[in-house]
């Protein structure tokens, strides 16, 4: 699924939240729910995140806040590769918090699907 694809689906929604009330405030909760289905779509699910400091982390993706902030589980970090190419061993994590505000870029990491979906 490409990243177009993805805002689609979410600002659309999908046919079965034609028929969601309102909440009290004269808003539709349409946008609220396929975002959520989104989500819940996307738990376990292998993610890869770039951090604004270079380093990239891979885990799974348990869940989120309205800060934007994510955890991931069995994490693994990888640093920038050196200037002479030299990747480095991944560092593993396990249980991990990435602070929303340091977040540069989520893509699916899935190894049975390698379009790299960006989110």
């Amino acid at each position: 699924m490409h990243e177009s694809e993805t805002s689609e689906s979410i600002t659309k929604g999908s046919p079965e939240d034609k028929n969601t009330e309102s909440d009290g405030k004269g808003k539709s909760s349409t946008s609220e729910t396929s975002g959520k289905q989104k989500l819940c779509s996307w738990l376990n699910k292998n993610f890869k995140i770039e951090m604004t400091d270079g380093r990239v982390l891979i885990g799974v993706f348990l869940c989120t806040d309205r800060d934007g902030n994510v955890i991931l589980g069995s994490c693994s970090e990888y640093l920038k590769p050196e200037d002479n190419g030299v990747i480095e061993e991944p560092r593993v994590l396990g249980l991990v918090m990435v602070p929303g505000r340091h977040i540069v870029s989520i893509h699916l990491d899935d190894i049975t699907n390698c379009s790299g979906e960006t989110m």
